[in-house]
This record gives structure tokens, C-alpha cells and sequence, in this order.
């Protein structure tokens, strides 16, 4: 190929092009389009540059020139603050909100087989003696339970605090995939645990120092187990009831808005870790550290109902813009 040729015909075409892109903001509908053509154009030729030359100016030059009007073409990225600014206020709450009959459902459920089972648990010395021999329930009581808090650093404990409820609740999220089927049982674990701490501390009189130290930390952890079975339970749902849209449509949004709670989850686990690592053994008086853990609670209520009921009356889904599987329509 004549290099010296090629440049002199398509040099025209290269300089319409880059005043194309370099005046972007202001073309008119037709001189996008032109943009558009222009663009394939100039990515053909230089592939037969790439291919025919060993010119690297000319294979730089329109390079350049190709980058330049890829980006014109399909748009700048959206800046990474203003995707976060957008999850955090839209995406992640909006999501919670719509879940929310599922999650209180799971919340209900949740507290009522935990105070069936811990009221078992508490009267009945020969459930107790299966658990645990008398001395055992009186090390639990008096020392063990409490010491659980404060005998490891605070900065580590944070953490292992954080990967253990983040593991509780990747697990709903994960049996989302399964249209969350084991839920309730892993919700059911979970009762039975925390019942039987419970039954065991009140048969001792001791249910107040059991509540002083679950309630600074665990109101707000518990919230965001309740919240990941919710929208995993929800997704199962939609297989059995998709709504208006097809159910592979239903079914794509809901498991988006799955991912989308499990990334705000991490966050809301990682205050509840701190709280537990931090506040729950600290010295100060029970009722300090209850009501820090009940603020930690109103201040995640309050952001989801506001942004989420305020999200969802602009028709806000949670959902990805330009989801890939809903095609345009006109």
C-alpha cells in the first residue's frame, strides 16, 4: 500500500473527525450521526495502517484520533463518587425499602421462635441439664459470657466480629441463588442460638446483663441478617409471582438487588462489628451502651425509609441503568 497516497485521500476524513470530537458538546443530531460513521471509518484505517506500515507516527496519530472519538461516542464513564453518592442514596436504600414486608416478616418471625425457645430453655431444668452440666451454665452466666467481649484486643475482635456476621449474612445472600429455600433454616440456627444464651442467663437472673450486652451491638447486627434473609426470600418469591414482566426479567432485577444489599450490608455489618468490639465491653453504664446501639438502629431505620420511600416515589428500582436484559422500546 502507497502510505503517502492512502494519507492524502483519507486525510480529509481524519480532520473532519477530529473536529467532530473536539466540538462534541455542541453537534447537532446529524453530526452525531456523521461522528458515528466517521469513527468506524477511522478505526478501519487504522487497522490497515497497523497492518500495511511500519509508520509508528501515523499509527500513533490515529490511534489517538480513535481513542478520542470512542469516548465521544459512547459517552464518558460517571465519575466513581458520583456511583457511590448514587448507591448510597438511592440504589441500596431504595432496594432495603421495597423489601421491607419481607424483612419485618423475617424480624417477626425471627423473635418469636427466640423467645419461645428461651422461655423453654429458662424453666425447664432438664433442657438445661441437656445443654450443659450446672457448673458450665454457672461459668457461661457469671464469667464466660461477658468475658467473650473484652478477652481479645478490640481492633482484632473488630474484625473477626466483622468477617463472622458478614459470613451469617453472605450466607442468605447466597442461598438467594437457590430462590432462598434454606433461609428459614439458617434463621432458625440462628434463633435457637441466640435463645438458648438467652434461656440459659435468664434461668440465673441474669437476663439483664445478657441484654446489656447483646443490645449495644446486636439490634443493628441482627437488622442486617433480618434484611439479607428478606431480599433472599424475596427472590425465591418471584419465581412463584414475577409481577407484569417475564420471569427471567423478574428474576435478573431481583438478583441485582440481592448483590446490591450485600454490598451495603458490608458496611453496616462494619459498624456493627465496631460497636461490638468497642462499646459493648467498654466501662461505660448499661444504659449509655444501650441506647448508642439503639441510636445505631434509628439512624439506619431513618435512612432507609427516608432515601428508600424517597427513591421509590421517583419510580426508583435499586436496579443497574441500562439493565442488560431489558431491551429499548418506542
Amino acid at each position: 500500500m502507497d502510505i503517502d497516497a492512502f494519507v492524502k485521500a483519507h486525510r480529509p476524513v481524519w480532520d473532519r473527525l477530529d473536529h467532530l470530537v473536539k466540538n462534541r458538546s455542541s453537534l447537532t443530531g446529524a453530526e452525531v450521526d456523521e461522528l458515528v460513521e466517521l469513527y468506524q471509518r477511522v478505526a478501519t484505517h487504522l487497522s490497515m495502517v497497523r497492518s500495511s506500515s511500519r509508520d509508528p507516527m501515523l499509527v500513533g496519530r490515529l490511534s489517538a484520533l480513535v481513542a478520542r472519538a470512542r469516548s465521544a461516542v459512547t459517552g464518558a464513564h460517571t465519575p466513581a463518587w458520583r456511583e457511590l453518592t448514587r448507591f448510597f442514596t438511592v440504589t441500596f436504600p431504595v432496594v432495603a425499602y421495597r423489601a421491607r414486608w419481607w424483612w419485618l416478616g423475617s424480624t417477626v418471625a425471627f423473635l418469636v421462635v427466640a423467645t419461645v425457645m428461651a422461655t423453654w430453655v429458662a424453666g425447664n431444668p432438664d433442657v438445661q441439664a441437656s445443654i450443659a452440666s450446672p457448673e458450665q451454665i454457672t461459668q457461661l452466666v457469671n464469667e464466660d459470657f461477658a468475658n467473650y467481649y473484652s478477652e481479645h484486643p478490640a481492633a482484632s475482635f473488630a474484625s473477626q466480629v466483622w468477617i463472622n456476621n458478614a459470613w451469617v449474612a453472605a450466607q442468605m445472600i447466597l442461598y438467594a441463588a437457590v430462590l432462598g429455600l434454606p433461609i428459614p433454616y439458617v434463621l432458625y440456627a440462628n434463633a435457637e442460638n441466640v435463645a438458648v444464651s438467652a434461656g440459659l442467663m435468664a434461668s440465673r437472673d441474669k437476663l439483664d446483663v445478657f441484654f446489656g450486652l447483646i443490645l449495644p451491638h446486636g439490634l443493628l447486627e441482627l437488622t442486617a441478617v433480618f434484611l439479607a434473609a428478606g431480599v433472599g426470600m424475596r427472590l425465591g418469591w418471584t419465581v412463584i409471582s414475577p409481577g407484569p414482566r417475564r420471569r427471567v426479567e423478574a428474576l435478573a432485577e431481583q438478583g441485582r438487588a440481592v448483590m446490591s444489599v450485600a454490598m451495603g450490608l458490608v458496611v453496616v455489618l462494619f459498624v456493627s462489628g465496631l460497636i461490638e468490639a468497642f462499646v459493648t465491653p467498654s466501662g461505660l453504664p448499661t444504659w449509655a451502651r444501650v441506647g448508642i446501639g439503639v441510636l445505631a438502629e434509628l439512624v439506619f431505620l431513618g435512612y432507609v425509609i427516608a432515601f428508600g420511600h424517597r427513591a421509590l416515589r421517583r419510580n426508583e428500582t435499586g436496579d443497574i441503568e441500562r439493565a442488560p436484559d431489558v431491551a429499548p422500546t418506542a
